[in-house]
Parts: structure tokens; C-alpha cells; sequence
């Protein structure tokens, strides 16, 4: 790759498109300038001008093409979880020892002494941080900039750090999910990660480009992440976990409301991919949409033929989107009434086409996309993007088509992609797992208060779309002591850190499994049955359920019922 191939990675005047290029190879051909780099034998990254990009890409180009945008899910006690008391059996002390722990996130602060030896030397051994610009870019993946464990403990020896190893975590996201998961004791503070002796491999990702935010009507100084620059990643990870042949547990603490909640997209096929090879633990964090009101379901009475949906949508709302997704095979259209009256009527189904309306009494401007078989699920969609959306009540009449179930749902952007003030006036707060958790394979982490053994009030919940289990596991995730960017420690909630701790655990089963040699052959799948068949139940609970999955992590009885079995 050239170097003026390179530098379209990160030129803001380069879109990024996701292509199952295997299977399309026409689709280079519409684009006049296009650079490919190849990821595997399936999946290639194709940059193109921005100028070719157009309102009309979905209907043009298809959804799954355009990376989603993923956000950071959340702004623990070890005894809860059942971790104290099995390392009180010798031959079940396990910390980790000989695990490499993946985070992909914002980066992690290298200098806190939770993530370096006694001698002061550091547990990481490399940052791959995409958001630095150099001639030290990992192999194969041309841009951003690697730092190895050599350079990190030679900045650690500096006076100024930073100036040898420049990579900074400036929103503590990540730094947090690796102190959780494998940040050293600090019996002082009563701080201590669950697997504090294994070692961390960290990619900082680079944020997403204006022109996709543009597209998604995502404001442009909320932060969030591309799907491809997570894939590659990931794929960053395996690749240190192979040169060092170690086991791999990969935290993932981002997510989005984009795409059809049923573990089809193609990074959650990929993730369940990695999760499926031996000696790999990817654990995804469920996400806090449980009570925001961004998801509505519907069902199509026939004898009605629609189902009317109300969205409020607050004063001085940014520009956003929502996605409506609709069961196959039946086929959905809508119409549109504005808060002031005026009435876009019944948009006809059609194959992919891209509609655009303006208004007299609204400054809004709506463009709708359909797409009748999206490739990724075989489900319909419906995108709706809103500029300047009035404020006020907007509703939409659903219409089905077919003698099925006529079931769909609509989901608004995540987190702070919109205003929490923008919901459905009749949500529901079911399948509102964010896309990634959604992923068959990897282990899905929501959580809950050990305080009082309570589920996390705005925990997002199960199933799928398509009714698999998710989450699996609920973890403590409510008031969690956690490492600060300033060396000390603050207080977290929300299921990122739980997901923390359950990539903590997963690394203590690796080290059971692969290290000491017990279980050679285990992947995310083998721990997932461990988890859930060690998971401690509420007799008055019937599980699995949408709300706990499983039931609550308990390594003791994990480790217990292992014990007796091999005596």
C-alpha cells in the first residue's frame, strides 16, 4: 500500500466502506478512484472520495456497507462474584498468570503503577493507538501507531513519559475496563483487578469521520467509533495473542442501537468468529438502554392493517435517525403526520429506493430510505434520518403486508448520539441488548447491585430480535471502585464494568483451561457453560430470563463444581 493509500485511512476527505468483497466483486466498479485493503478472505475496507457518497448510499450501495458507529457504554467487589474464597483453595489461586487481556476502547493511561510490576516495569505489551500518525504503523495495518513494551518501560523511566510514548487515554473509558479486569491490588484503597497478573494488549481507537456522522445525523462532537476500525482491532489482537501464543480474553465495551438486534451484522459475526477459537474469551458489555424509551415493537393487527407509533422529540433535538426493522417476509411501509400537522402520505414499499421530503410549516428535513431484503439479516428496513427534527409529537403509521406475524421494531441512536428527552411515548425496554451484544457466540454481560443482589435499573435487556438468550451472565456493575486519570480511584456503574469483570474471570479460566493445561481445547462457548451452569439463581426467578439471563456469576461454584468433579 502507498503511502497516499495510507493516509486515505484517516483523510477525512476518504469515506470507509465495509465489503464482503468475496462474493461482490462488481461492487469496485461504480467507484471512479478506490483503494482496497484486504482484512481476510471474506471482508475488505474500500476507500473512496466523500464526494461519492450520497444521500441515496443505503439504496445505492446497501446498509451493511456503511460502518455502524459504536459509542462507549459507561461513564466490584471481588467477594460478590465468589473470587476471594476460591483463591483461598491453593490449587485454584488464579490471577490471570500467562493471559493476555484485550482492550479496544479509548486507550488506557500506562503510567498508573496499577498496570505495572513491582519493579516498576509495565504489564502491557503493546498499544496499537490509531489516532497517532507515524511511520510506526503495525504491521499490515497501515496507519496509527504501535508502541511496544520495550518503549513503554524506557518512557516509564523518563521524566516525561509522554514524550517518548505519546499515547494518552483522555476519556478514562478504557483505562477503567482494564483496571477492572486486571488492574493490580491496592490493599490500602481495597482495590484489586480479578485477574491481576495477566498482561494487556490495547488498541486506542480513532474517532469516526465526519461524513458517516453526517450520514447518521450523529452529532459531531459525540464520541464514538467506526465499525471497521473495530474489526481491525480486533484482528490486531489475535494477531499479538498468535505471535505470543497466549490465551486471549477481549473486552468489548462499545456498542450502537444501529442494526437488526439479532447477532447477524458483520462485526458480531466476526466477534463470534474469534469466540469460537480455541483460547479466546470475547465478553460484550449487554449496554444501558433498559429505560431510555428508544425502542419500540409493534405487531399489525390485520384486521386494522397499521400500527401507530408516537415519538416525542425534544426542543433543540439534534439531527438523528431511527431504523425500523421488519420481520420477514411480510413488508412494512409507513407515512409520516408532523407535530404541526402536516402529513407525508404512505411511502409505497419498494425494492431500495431513497425518498426525501421537506415540509411548509417545519424546517425538518426527512430522508427514508428502504431496503426490502437488508443482506446481513434477510429482514426489511427502514431508515429514517431527521435534520432539524421540530419539536413536539411525531407519528408514524406502520402498515404490514402478509399473513405472518407482522412484528417489527424501531430503535433510536444510543447513549448521547440523542437527547435523552427523545423517546417513544410507548416504549418497551426489551431487546434493547445494543447490536454487538447481540452476537451469538461471545458472552454477554449485563448487571447488577451486590448490594442488595438488584438488576441495574437501566441495564439493557433481552432477547434478541430473533429470541436467542442474551445476556447470559449479570456481573456486579453498580458503584464499582475503579482507577481514575489522576492515579486514584472513583466509584463506576453500568455494564461496561461489569463486563469488566467477567473478561477478569474469563481470564481465570483460560488460566485454569490453557495455562496449567486442564482444558486445552476451551473458547468463549466452554466458559459460557461454565458461567451459567455455576450461576447463582433466585428460587423465585424463572431463567433464563430477558432481564438476568442465567442468573448471577459466581467463579466459586465455577471452580467448585470442578474441583469435586476431578477428585
Amino acid at each position: 500500500m502507498t503511502r497516499e493509500e495510507r493516509e486515505r485511512i484517516i483523510s477525512e476527505d476518504y469515506a470507509d466502506l465495509l465489503v464482503v468483497y468475496s462474493v461482490d466483486q462488481q461492487f469496485f466498479e461504480q467507484f471512479t478512484d478506490a483503494t482496497v485493503h484486504i482484512i481476510n478472505n471474506i471482508l475488505a475496507i474500500v476507500h473512496v472520495p466523500v464526494s461519492q457518497i450520497t444521500e441515496s448510499a443505503v439504496s445505492e450501495l446497501g446498509y451493511s456497507v456503511m460502518p455502524s458507529l459504536y459509542g462507549i457504554i459507561s461513564q466490584a467487589s471481588l467477594e460478590a462474584s465468589g473470587i476471594q474464597r476460591i483463591r483461598n483453595i491453593p490449587s485454584f489461586d488464579l490471577r490471570g498468570q500467562g493471559v493476555l487481556i484485550g482492550i479496544i476502547d479509548t486507550g488506557v493511561d500506562y503510567t498508573n503503577p496499577i498496570f505495572q510490576y513491582a519493579d516498576g516495569t509495565t504489564r502491557i505489551v503493546s498499544i496499537w493507538d490509531q489516532t497517532i500518525v507515524s511511520e510506526d504503523d503495525p504491521e499490515g495495518f497501515f496507519y496509527g501507531t504501535e508502541f511496544t513494551r520495550d518503549q513503554i518501560n524506557s518512557a516509564l523511566q523518563s521524566e516525561n513519559p509522554f514524550e517518548l510514548v505519546a499515547t494518552k487515554d483522555e476519556i478514562g473509558h478504557g483505562t477503567m475496563i482494564a483496571g477492572i479486569a486486571a488492574g493490580n491490588e491496592v490493599p490500602e484503597r481495597g482495590f484489586s483487578g480479578v485477574a491481576p497478573d495477566a498482561e494487556f494488549v490495547v488498541v486506542k481507537l480513532k474517532p469516526a469521520k465526519k461524513y458517516l456522522k453526517n450520514f447518521f445525523r450523529i452529532p459531531l462532537d459525540a464520541l464514538c467509533y467506526q465499525e471497521n476500525d473495530i474489526l481491525q482491532g480486533i484482528v490486531y489482537l489475535r494477531d499479538v495473542a498468535i505471535r505470543l501464543n497466549r490465551p486471549l480474553a477481549i473486552c468489548i465495551a462499545l456498542g450502537t442501537s444501529q442494526g437488526a438486534h439479532d447477532g447477524r451484522g458483520t462485526l458480531s459475526n466476526f466477534l463470534s468468529l474469534q469466540a469460537e477459537t480455541i483460547g479466546t474469551a470475547v465478553v460484550i458489555a449487554a449496554g444501558n438502554e433498559g429505560n431510555a424509551r428508544r425502542h419500540y415493537h409493534g405487531i399489525i393487527d390485520q384486521r386494522v392493517g397499521y400500527d401507530i407509533v408516537e415519538l416525542s422529540v425534544a426542543e433543540n433535538e439534534n439531527n438523528f435517525s431511527m431504523e425500523l426493522w421488519g420481520s420477514s417476509p411480510d413488508i412494512f411501509s409507513i407515512d409520516i403526520l408532523t407535530p404541526s400537522g402536516e402529513y407525508v402520505p404512505r411511502i409505497d414499499a419498494r425494492l431500495d429506493e431513497t425518498f426525501e421530503f421537506s415540509f411548509i410549516f417545519e424546517s425538518t428535513r426527512i430522508v427514508v430510505d428502504y431496503q426490502m431484503v437488508e443482506s446481513q439479516s434477510g429482514d426489511q428496513l427502514i431508515l429514517v434520518r431527521f435534520t432539524d427534527p421540530a419539536p413536539g409529537i411525531w407519528q408514524f403509521r406502520v402498515y404490514g403486508r402478509g399473513n405472518l406475524s407482522m412484528e417489527f421494531d424501531i430503535w433510536l441512536p444510543m447513549g448521547n448520539f440523542i437527547s435523552s428527552d427523545t423517546f417513544f411515548i410507548r416504549s418497551t425496554p426489551y431487546t434493547t441488548i445494543l447490536s454487538l451484544g447481540n452476537a451469538r457466540i461471545p458472552i454477554t454481560t449485563t448487571a447488577y447491585n451486590m448490594v442488595d443482589d438488584s438488576l441495574y435499573l437501566e441495564a439493557s435487556r433481552g432477547f434478541t430480535r430473533i429470541d436467542v438468550i442474551k445476556p447470559e451472565i449479570a456481573a456486579p456493575g453498580v458503584e464499582i471502585l475503579a482507577p481514575s486519570l489522576n492515579h486514584d480511584f472513583v466509584r463506576v456503574t453500568g455494564t461496561s464494568p461489569a463486563a469488566a469483570h467477567v473478561t477478569g474471570v474469563a481470564a481465570m479460566l483460560l488460566e485454569w483451561g490453557m495455562v496449567r493445561g486442564n482444558y486445552p481445547s476451551m473458547n468463549s462457548l466452554d466458559m459460557k457453560v461454565f458461567m451459567t451452569r455455576g450461576a447463582r439463581r433466585n428460587v423465585n426467578i424463572e431463567y433464563p430470563n430477558r432481564d438476568w439471563g442465567y442468573g448471577i456469576l459466581d467463579v466459586f461454584n465455577i471452580f467448585e463444581s470442578i474441583r469435586v468433579g476431578i477428585r
